[in-house]
């Protein structure tokens, strides 16, 4: 199954002419668009043609994007942005995916002549610079901040993090596993709920809470905290019981997933060392926009005593583009062909 989305349109340096494949592989959906690089610098990368899937409709990438060549000119190259971690054999470790992933096979499977791979929130951080106000919603801070360390995270399937770093006219962009750090307890209820987590695993992680599987487990731990019976079993019916306030439970269990949310921002904004803005990303957050406006998420993201002026100067924004993960693995293509063409 498949939606079409409008063209959209960014900017990169340039470094190659011809179209190519870019990919946003998510553990639910997958993005694709056909991209066609400008020329000359500052010139608009064009989104030629874009689709979304879903993961469990394919029983492959390699059939995704079979699928994306039937409606498109074949192209040599594509660049794929997915969760996990890319070994030298061009296999992805990941928990959230349906299905393997290997650069290789898809290569082989597709007949390109490369496939290159990077982390989705890498590809992500590379596409902060190209968003528009009118694709993000604020949340906290002034509205423009000084060029500097700029964190990307987002709770979707599981949770991304990065961090895209300015070095002169060039950038550099740390990928990171942030949300398989331990999970932080602030307060009596946290640390409850966390206690109850643990009952069944030996490690809480971050992900683990803020990401969709995550709030099924806040939810789930926090009903026998308070000696109920779950009554969902989904993450999208405790956010929409939650969002229409039909259910005390659910509504309690997303005020906890917004307050650990805001403090874990907090804390990488510090770990860090983000000066250059905040932007909320994947899944979740844009269908909670306005439960996350009300939440406790801004005053929580400030509770970090002497350093709460610190980060009262750092915008935290809500991205609301879709395509935001097809423009990021584009943009890191292009910037990596380049670097590479200038230092040959």
């Amino acid at each position: 199954m498949t939606a079409v989305v409008p063209p959209l349109q960014t900017t990169r340096h340039d470094c190659a002419t011809r179209p190519f494949f870019a990919a946003d592989v998510g553990g639910t959906h997958v993005r694709v668009g056909l991209i066609q690089p400008g020329l000359g610098e500052g010139r608009a990368i064009d989104v030629l043609s874009y689709r979304k899937y879903r993961c469990a409709d394919y029983p492959s990438l390699s059939a995704i994007l079979a699928d994306f060549t039937s409606h498109t000119n074949a192209v040599a190259d594509c660049v794929i942005a997915t969760a996990g971690y890319a070994l030298p054999d061009g296999t992805v470790i990941t928990a959230n995916l349906p299905w393997p992933l290997s650069s290789n096979r898809i290569r082989q499977d597709l007949g390109f002549d490369a496939v290159h791979l990077v982390n989705d929130f890498e590809a992500v951080a590379h596409a902060a610079a190209h968003i528009s106000a009118s694709q993000v919603l604020q949340l906290t801070g002034p509205a423009d901040a000084p060029r500097g360390p700029t964190l990307v995270i987002g709770p979707g399937t599981g949770l991304g993090a990065a961090v895209w770093i300015p070095v002169g006219n060039r950038s550099v962009v740390l990928a990171t596993e942030a949300g398989q750090a331990s999970l932080a307890a602030t307060t009596e209820l946290e640390m409850a709920v966390l206690q109850q987590m643990l009952r069944d695993r030996s490690h809480v992680s971050i992900e683990q809470a803020l990401s969709g599987p995550g709030l099924l487990n806040l939810y789930n731990a926090l009903c026998a905290v308070r000696g109920a019976a779950p009554a969902h079993a989904t993450p999208d019916a405790v956010s929409a019981a939650a969002c229409d306030g039909s259910d005390p439970l659910a509504v309690e269990t997303l005020q906890l997933f917004c307050g650990i949310l805001g403090s874990t921002v907090g804390d990488m904004a510090l770990l860090y060392g983000v000066q250059g803005g905040i932007y909320l990303a994947g899944g979740i957050l844009p269908k909670i926009s306005q439960f996350l406006l009300n939440s406790t998420f801004v005053e929580r993201f400030l509770n970090k005593g002497p350093m709460t002026k610190a980060l009262q100067r750092i915008p935290v924004k809500l991205v609301e583009h879709g395509q935001l993960g097809v423009i990021g693995a584009a943009s890191w293509y292009l910037e990596k062909s380049a670097t590479q063409a200038f230092a040959a």
